[in-house]
């Protein structure tokens, strides 16, 4: 008998010595000793389920064998879960549903596992809990738990519901919901207040923050220790500190700093020095003086006097507020009380103004269709005869138009030996040098699109202005002086003016986006055939003046003009001009159609933080960069080769850095283009 039918005989053996007690009482808490050896896993499912009563689903992918040996009886009870424990070592899993336990491989196992098996498992029994989390973040938990979980099963957050699904064995799970509870805590350190009497909180925040974040490790907030991190803001209207922090001796050092900074000074005026980061110390100091005083005419008269250059005389309130220009300091003597309600004002004034890009595109679009046919003619007969003879002859001709265009005209021309002929087609009959018939033919067609975008970049509130053209002067006056000779000399009074582009506008931002903007938008130029012209020059203007509210990054139509004429002219002797086909030899027509299509738009952008201009910057700088490499010169095999200038590659840098020498300019371009300036902090 072969060792393998030995070892299948030994198994039923056990298996029925284990089914006698439970198959002769039923009863199921009986006591049973559990004794396998190599088993096959179906064997043991199969007799556990005898023993328990339980219905067993078994995968067909769960193949195996199993060793479970008990020193001593066990209940039924126990004895399953005792199976539970052999089959997960083997990589396997039991999922409970419907009165049934369902055995299949463990990867497996959590796509059948509900929610509210989670209630009730117990032990190793895979099982789903979801956990809702009130105070930490349900995705920050993941990776803190996932290494606590197998790696077959589970664990997800949900944001919107701030929640962590977990999939794991039960026994698991018990662990996993003692480390989200004792995680899931509020914060033990509610934000502390610290009042102050007499230091200004503005000021002693700080210092407090440059004293603090200098020695925590890891450099400035304490790096990534989150017991080293805090929070000290300065609340202005109760002049006191804010502070939030998790390392109890840091509040205690804070509260150890103010009680020993916030005292009363000896002296009775206390003169404190106070540097600006955005604002203007002169129009602060007059602000400033104007709240002292309570008069709400004293910053104008104060702005006057610094006009005019006049001191402005001292706040009634007490004390005195002087600004340094060359520091862009304020210089305020006070009392404590009356300085920290100034340094509160400072504090909300002295901010970052916000600058608006504006871009104006002005288009406009012409077309002048032009046509014209006529035909002139005079008699020819007895010419010679009549001037030999000097009889009498009568003549007769049509004549239409200006010189080059009129029959008279050209044949003059053309006697003198230098024919003055107008454009287009003209067909003549000629006798010696006398032209007895002109035909004329001529259409004309001329288009124009005109693109302009200039831009400009401000402060908020301030007015600026550009100016793209020519100084072009104009006559205002003429006379001649003959003093004490008989010889006139000629004098001319002339007026210079800006001719080109010129756009000027002056923003104002509201809270919501909305941009206000005051804007001036002027075109002209000088008509090419009036440059010679004794009386003066003719310029074409378009101008535009308006204040208008546009939002953030859009574009809006400012104003413009949409013109189409069409005009008609016909010069004809009258009666033979009108009969049908015939007639054509006695008229001259001319017809011309002209259309002109002109749109102003505009689009501000608004810039308040100093990195918002860095893509805006770029984008220009690279365009021209690009353009000026398709304007390099071509290489010539006789021409030496001569390279345009080039701006260098931009570089924005955020952190502070040094001009470079005058001597050796680093950077510098080919053809000697300047270096980029380094930008500032």
């Amino acid at each position: 008998m072969s060792r393998m039918l030995l070892e299948w005989i030994a198994r039923a053996l056990c298996c029925m010595v284990l089914l006698l007690p439970a198959a002769a009482t039923g009863a199921q808490d009986e006591k049973v000793s559990l004794n396998f050896v190599n088993a096959d896993i179906e064997e043991v499912v199969r007799a556990v389920s005898h023993i328990t009563g339980r219905n067993f689903l078994v995968d067909p992918r769960v193949k195996g064998t199993i060793n479970i040996i008990s020193s001593t009886p066990v209940s039924a009870s126990l004895a399953y879960d005792i199976l539970l424990s052999a089959l997960r070592l083997q990589g396997f899993a039991s999922v409970e549903s419907g009165g049934v336990t369902k055995v299949m491989p463990e990867a497996d196992a959590k796509l059948h596992v509900g929610a509210a098996g989670g209630a009730r498992g117990a032990g190793d029994r895979l099982v789903t809990r979801v956990y809702v989390l009130k105070y930490e973040s349900a995705a920050q938990l993941v990776p803190i738990l996932r290494p606590l979980i197998a790696p077959n099963n589970i664990v997800v957050a949900y944001p919107n519901s701030n929640t962590l699904v977990v999939t794991d064995y039960a026994g698991n799970l018990k662990r996993i919901e003692q480390i989200v509870e004792a995680i899931d805590q509020p914060s033990a350190e509610a934000p502390v207040v610290i009042p102050l009497k007499h230091v200004s909180a503005v000021e002693l925040a700080q210092t407090i923050n440059r004293l603090m974040q200098d020695a925590a490790p890891g450099g400035a907030g304490g790096g990534g220790d989150a017991s080293q991190r805090f929070v000290l803001a300065a609340d202005s209207r109760t002049n006191s500190l804010l502070l939030r922090t998790d390392n109890p001796a840091r509040i205690a050092r804070v509260h150890d700093l103010a009680g020993k900074l916030d005292i009363e000074t000896g002296a009775p005026g206390n003169v404190r020095v106070v540097y600006l980061k955005n604002a203007e110390a002169t129009k602060m100091a007059q602000v400033l003086r104007a709240v002292m005083s309570g008069d709400t005419s004293a910053a104008g008269a104060a702005a006057s006097a610094a006009t005019q250059g006049a001191a402005p005389a001292a706040p009634s309130g007490g004390g005195m507020i002087q600004a340094d220009t060359a520091s862009n300091a304020l210089i305020i003597t006070a009392p404590s009380a009356i300085y920290n309600n100034l340094r509160a004002v400072v504090e909300m004034l002295d901010v970052r103004r916000a600058q608006v890009f504006v871009e104006a595109l002005i288009v406009e679009v012409t077309a002048d269709k032009a046509a014209e046919f006529g035909v002139q003619w005079q008699s020819l007969g007895g010419t010679a005869g009549t001037q030999a003879g000097g009889g009498t002859q009568v003549g007769a001709g049509t004549n239409f138009g200006g010189e080059g265009t009129n029959i008279l005209s050209v044949a003059g021309s053309i006697a003198k030996g230098a024919p003055v002929i107008g454009a287009g087609l003209n067909i003549g009959v000629l006798r010696g040098h006398n032209l007895g018939l002109l035909a004329r033919a001529l259409e004309s067609d001329a288009n124009a699109n005109i693109l302009s975008t200039p831009n400009l970049l401000t402060l908020d509130n301030e007015e600026a202005k550009i100016i793209i053209g020519q100084n072009v002067p104009f006559i205002t006056g003429s006379y001649a002086q003959t003093g004490n000779t008989a010889t006139a000399t000629p004098f001319q009074t002339i007026e210079r003016k800006d001719v080109g582009l010129t756009l000027r506008i002056k923003p104002q931002i509201s809270e919501g986006g909305t941009v206000k903007l005051q804007i001036y938008q002027e075109v002209s130029s000088v008509q090419d055939k009036t440059i010679n012209n004794a009386a003066g020059v003719v310029t074409n203007k378009r101008s535009l003046e308006s204040s208008v509210l546009v939002d953030e990054g859009q574009i809006i139509v400012l104003g413009g003009l949409i013109q189409d004429s069409v005009s008609n002219g016909e010069d004809k002797v009258p009666l033979l001009g009108d009969i049908p086909l015939l007639g054509n030899l006695f008229r001259h027509e001319t017809r011309r159609h002209t259309k002109t299509n002109l749109m102003v738009f505009i689009r501000p952008y608004v810039l308040r933080a100093a990195t918002d201009s860095h893509g805006l910057t770029q984008d220009r700088y690279e365009y021209l960069r690009g353009e000026q490499k398709n304007g390099q010169l071509p290489s010539r095999a006789l021409l030496p080769d001569m390279a345009a200038p080039q701006l260098p590659e931009l570089v924005l840098k955020r952190e502070l850095s040094l001009p470079p020498s005058p001597a050796a300019p680093a950077g510098s371009a080919p053809g000697g283009a300047p270096p980029t300036a380094p930008e500032s902090p």
